[in-house]
């Protein structure tokens, strides 16, 4: 546990920081394959980006788009494996509900509002909405960064997560290189800003220590039967087992025996929980094993996460059978310091 981002975020500057500070924060991090970082962003940041999306639920029309349900457990390669919605989400705002929330006709049940039938928004809010944008590219977000080692950062992906009240569906074990695979090493980055305190009875994540220094279990790619060999009757999207004799294989896409609180099982199999306010962030590494649980209380707990990876500079090349891909191979927004200068000079214009 990191504490006081002010503090941290001021010894990030070139003239601040010593060598032992960075050397700090990315052994804990090189440790555990996570930190979590206090009061990274401020309330009033918290409160523009909630309120934004409301802004952005109030315009979206559920009758227009047929928003598709998304999930993580068992049903996901059905459910996304072939929704041209999902895939062309890459650098667009989509809206996907949450289960039960769509009628046997795909739409939005009726008596369900538009605020609780989300589960989430993605995955390009950090390319088109400005206030998402203007924390996406902050200095205290390349700085982090660039404090943790990357040299060429690019910004394929931002989500909103909603995690409903009382409704909220678990996130199953899994690990984000997964679906944002990069070669000839994986480089995959999240960070997790609670817009909501995320507690134990509400959803907060839960990591497994260490367990980035495992393979990746398993990769969601574009089928090359559909995409490359032109067999429209196949699925367009699935999973592929990469180590499939690794003991968590055993919970990937599901979540471990006990995992119902008290989450004994959880404990067991050597997941702890990452309790945060609002304004915490949680940085993960993208081979950390990691989940969270339904929300069964009366709380909210929203989270804006962001997911980047080292860009061709870096001697790093995109998955071309990731299943996010822009159109016409555009390239990913650029985290590196000057490009983001750039686009916070332009949006003071």
């Amino acid at each position: 546990n990191v504490g006081c981002w002010e503090h941290l975020h001021r010894l990030s500057c070139p003239e601040y920081m010593a060598d032992a500070d960075i050397k700090g924060l990315k052994e804990r991090f090189e440790q555990d394959g996570y930190l979590r970082i206090e009061g990274f962003a401020s309330l009033e940041e918290c409160d523009k980006m909630k309120q934004r999306m409301h802004d952005l639920i109030a315009k979206w029309d559920p009758e227009q788009t047929l928003a598709p349900v998304f999930a993580t457990d068992g049903s996901q390669e059905k459910l996304q494996g072939n929704s041209d919605y999902f895939l062309d989400s890459a650098n667009k705002i989509h809206f996907f509900l949450e289960k039960d929330a769509a009628g046997a006709d795909g739409r939005l049940r009726p008596e369900i509002s538009k605020t609780r039938s989300l589960n989430k928004v993605g995955h390009g809010l950090h390319v088109i909405d400005d206030v998402f944008r203007e924390y996406s590219y902050s200095s205290k977000v390349v700085d982090l960064v660039q404090a943790l080692g990357y040299t060429d950062p690019v910004l394929p992906q931002s989500m909103y997560i909603f995690k409903q009240p009382s409704i909220g569906g678990e996130v199953t074990s899994h690990q984000d290189s997964c679906f944002l695979h990069t070669t000839p090493r994986e480089t995959c980055l999240g960070l997790w800003l609670a817009l909501d305190a995320a507690t134990l009875t509400n959803g907060c994540l839960w990591a497994r220590p260490a367990s980035h220094k495992e393979p990746v279990r398993r990769l969601f790619q574009r089928n090359s039967k559909y995409f490359e060999e032109g067999d429209k009757t196949a699925c367009k999207l699935l999973f592929e087992s990469i180590d499939a004799e690794s003991e968590a294989m055993s919970w990937e896409g599901k979540l471990p025996p006990g995992s119902e609180p008290p989450s004994k099982g959880l404990q067991d199999t050597g997941f702890v929980p990452l309790e945060c306010a609002r304004g915490d962030l949680v940085v993960i590494h993208g081979q950390v094993d990691h989940l969270s649980l339904a929300n069964t209380s009366d709380a909210s707990r929203e989270t804006y996460q962001l997911h980047l990876v080292e860009g061709p500079k870096a001697g790093i090349s995109w998955g071309d059978r990731n299943w996010l891909q822009y159109p016409d191979s555009q390239p990913f927004p650029s985290l590196a310091p000057e490009g983001c200068k750039r686009k916070r000079e332009a949006s003071e214009l």
